[in-house]
């Protein structure tokens, strides 16, 4: 009986074993079960704030190896969780790698899209009216420094026409090369005595109503030469070593010069230097002319002023030319010929007129006889 007893003792004591496992085992699940879906509830913010104002960071090295810990579990504590950004794809992705690559000629990159380029920068740097906002410089030495386009905004600007080539500006072709009417007349010197302050006769040059040249000739000097002036005259000592004598070309001169009208620009140097007269009413100085005068705001204008201003044409660059100045001279001339001969006409008219009514002192009547009554 006693071994019956011990039997069923074991069994019952194997069953509840059995019934605790399945207890145990039921309570983890549930307890796990709970964990899991657990909410954490965060910590109050008045609590951590306190916490964040009490603590501070250590000051001395040891201190701070001792808190490292406590320092970063509060700092954890306080800042909330960072979540990473997403960074969006960029919409024109697909259009870069979608988009045609480029034509190579040979190794070498399309000309006509280098071309485009080169075109859409000039395009960029050309100039505007807004840019030219000054008006008073010559627009050939704009087109010398900055460009065409502009000095040609420049001209637009002051209402000119681009310069003309100086020889057809200044003469006719296929005109008459001979003696006319009305002559032009232009002399060149060179510097004589100490520092070339004086000056002689080198070089006479003539030109008719056209601007064909009728007379050019170099002149031999009478004195030592101290100063050419090369660079204002053109003249060099070869020029003027076998050169006519002064007599000869004065008389020459003379001869083509009687009554014809003689043109030129400060004249009185030219008859001055040449020894030679010639009457006023047959002289035309383009330097006294007034509506030059006014036109280039001038008392006594420069021949370069008066050629750039009215004829738009360039001369006395550099070393001059007797025969272009002579040319030029003409051509102002022959520009407002009408017109300046009609003034001429009129003011000779009006002395005339006045010297008429001018009335001589008269004899009374009886002045005679009582005269010769005494």
């Amino acid at each position: 009986m006693s071994k019956v007893n011990a039997k069923k003792t074991d069994s019952s004591a194997k069953t509840l074993t059995s019934t605790e496992k399945n207890k145990t085992a039921k309570w983890k699940r549930k307890n796990w079960m709970k964990e899991k879906f657990k909410r954490k509830k965060p910590p109050p913010k008045d609590q951590g704030k306190a916490k964040v104002q009490q603590t501070l960071p250590p000051k001395d090295v040891q201190q701070f190896s001792a808190n490292w810990k406590t320092l970063q579990e509060m700092l954890k504590a306080s800042q909330p969780e960072k979540k990473h950004p997403v960074i969006p794809k960029p919409q024109n992705e697909t259009r870069l790698a979608a988009a045609p690559k480029r034509k190579m000629d040979n190794g070498k990159p399309n000309r006509e899209q280098t071309a485009k380029k080169k075109k859409s920068v000039l395009e960029q740097m050309k100039p505007t009216e807004e840019d030219l906002w000054f008006d008073d410089v010559d627009p050939d030495d704009i087109e010398a420094t900055v460009g065409a386009e502009a000095a040609e905004i420049m001209r637009k600007k002051q209402g000119i026409q681009k310069s003309k080539d100086t020889e057809s500006a200044l003469v006719k072709e296929k005109a008459f090369e001979g003696l006319t009417r009305a002559v032009a007349i232009d002399c060149e010197m060179v510097g004589v005595g100490p520092d070339g302050e004086d000056s002689i006769l080198a070089r006479v040059s003539l030109v008719n109503q056209f601007g064909k040249c009728i007379y050019d000739k170099y002149v031999k000097p009478t004195e030592k030469v101290t100063d050419y002036r090369t660079a204002v005259s053109g003249i060099r000592p070869e020029d003027i070593k076998d050169g006519e004598d002064v007599h000869t070309v004065q008389r020459e001169v003379a001869e083509i010069l009687q009554g014809r009208i003689v043109v030129g620009h400060a004249i009185h140097n030219d008859l001055k230097i040449l020894l030679l007269d010639h009457p006023k009413k047959k002289i035309r100085d383009t330097q006294k002319y007034k509506p030059f005068k006014k036109t280039v705001k001038s008392g006594r204008p420069s021949l370069k002023l008066l050629c750039r201003e009215i004829l738009n044409v360039k001369v006395q660059h550099g070393e001059h030319s007797s025969v272009q100045d002579a040319q030029a001279t003409m051509r102002l001339y022959t520009l407002v010929k009408k017109q300046w001969e009609a003034e001429i006409k009129a003011s000779q008219k009006n002395k005339d007129s006045v010297k008429k009514r001018e009335r001589r002192p008269k004899f009374p009547k009886n002045k005679g006889k009582n005269l010769m009554g005494l």
